[in-house]
């Protein structure tokens, strides 16, 4: 009996997949639920696992865009394991030269070599010979001293003309030697083409839909970190010991930006049609970098979790990302997204919304830098913020005011996200 297997739905509002990879060929014996191919949707990469043991024939090819529910393979689920019964076959009788049969062939065989090697030999010496072809040492050789010349400037002896006795390149002929424009250097010049995955081709999309269909802004600030370091110093060994993951920097940016959501909820919108839809809770999409790309798994009602709370998901939907165990689900919706530029190095950009939403908030890397503190010129560590936003829904007095208020929450922790209690704040 051969069980189609049909191509399962990843998720809502997805209608086909692409086969990315199969991991077995046809003619293989496969078991129940056994990986046997990845396939890309437009919003993460999944393993398509065997529904029943049998041998497999493949239907589509890899690269194929193949529609929910179609079939993209058969499983004979009646067919022997091949694997099950196997013999060491090393010990069989061989069936070349058992007989005379077998014998008579191999003279026969010798027969037909020894003719052949004869006729080659035969053709070989009738076969017009090419002439040898005259060496000069002096041809197009350069001298010591011009050889170093041209290796200096990257020049392939080929493109000079040596006026030396009997075309010797001198030193005066390397000096004067110029390179052409636009000749290739001695360094390697291949290309390579690769086919992106319906993953990267569909972030492709989104990105430039974004860029035609919004009118993104981006605005600016600078944190002083000082405050979020001394209090990372002071408490992380505790934290950690006590409830399992590190004190890092996103549960501060995730409780800011819910504040901040609070006091302007128009960032917090997204047009729907011809009306703004504004919601009530606040799910935090945190962009993350994982073996098939950018993912940006969701924290749900981030408005009602702790320190200890924001944390423990971060470091849960991360493991996730990084094992290719994260779900479409866990990545659909989010209503504002904070992405994190600063742990590749970066010192400023434009982050590019997520849509539908209708901003985001980057961050950066912290570096210390000398600024004006009480009329005193010190070093503290600072980080650069952006956030860019869609200008039809949300005003330049909002987007401003939203990110002044992340930048007040992160320099006063304590007092604003803390309400002066950081032992009960931190679960200590």
């Amino acid at each position: 009996m051969a069980l189609e297997m049909k191509v399962p739905s990843p998720g809502e509002s997805i209608t086909e997949v692409e086969i990315a990879e199969w991991l077995v060929a046809t003619g293989d014996w496969v078991e129940k639920d056994q990986a046997i191919a990845e396939v890309d949707s437009d919003k993460a990469t999944l393993e398509l696992p065997a529904e029943a043991s049998g041998i497999i024939t493949l239907m589509a090819e890899e690269g194929d865009a193949v529609e929910v529910g179609a079939v993209v393979c058969l499983i004979d689920t009646e067919a022997a394991n091949p694997n099950a019964g196997s013999k060491d076959v090393d010990n069989a009788p061989s069936s070349m030269g058992g007989g005379d049969e077998g014998g008579n062939d191999g003279d026969v065989a010798k027969e037909m070599q020894k003719d052949n090697a004869g006729k080659d030999k035969t053709a070989d010496s009738k076969a017009p010979q090419p002439a040898q072809a005259k060496e000069t040492y002096a041809s197009g050789t350069p001298s010591p001293a011009a050889k170093k010349i041209l290796d200096e400037k990257g020049m392939d002896t080929k493109s000079v003309s040596g006026t030396g006795r009997d075309g010797r390149i001198t030193k005066e002929d390397a000096v004067n030697a110029k390179p052409s424009m636009g000749t290739p250097g001695p360094g390697s010049r291949g290309e390579s083409r690769t086919k992106l995955s319906m993953l990267r081709r569909k972030v492709a999309e989104r990105l430039v839909m974004v860029k035609n269909e919004t009118a993104m802004l981006t605005t600016f600030n600078e944190v002083d970190m000082k405050a979020i370091f001394d209090l990372r110093a002071a408490h992380k060994e505790a934290f950690k010991t006590k409830h399992g993951v590190s004190l890092g920097f996103m549960s501060f940016f995730t409780k800011a930006v819910t504040r901040a959501l609070d006091l302007y909820p128009a960032v917090n919108s997204m047009i729907d049609g011809k009306e703004m839809l504004t919601y009530d809770y606040k799910d935090i999409s945190i962009a993350v970098s994982g073996p098939k790309g950018l993912m940006v798994p969701v924290i749900r009602n981030a408005e009602n979790l702790s320190f200890r709370g924001v944390e423990q998901e971060v470091k849960r939907l991360a493991l996730r990302a990084r094992d290719g165990d994260i779900t479409v689900d866990e990545m659909t919706g989010g209503t504002f997204t904070i992405t994190n530029g600063g742990v590749f190095g970066s010192m400023m950009s434009t982050p590019i919304i997520n849509p539908p939403q209708s901003a985001i908030l980057g961050m950066h890397n912290i570096i210390e830098r000398p600024v004006v503190v009480d009329g005193e010129i010190v070093a503290r560590p600072m980080m650069y913020l952006a956030v860019s936003y869609d200008h039809r829904i949300i005003d330049g007095k909002e987007s401003v005011g939203f990110l002044v208020a992340i930048k007040e929450a992160l320099e006063n922790p304590i007092e604003i996200l803390m309400d002066n209690d950081v032992k009960k704040a931190l679960e200590l």
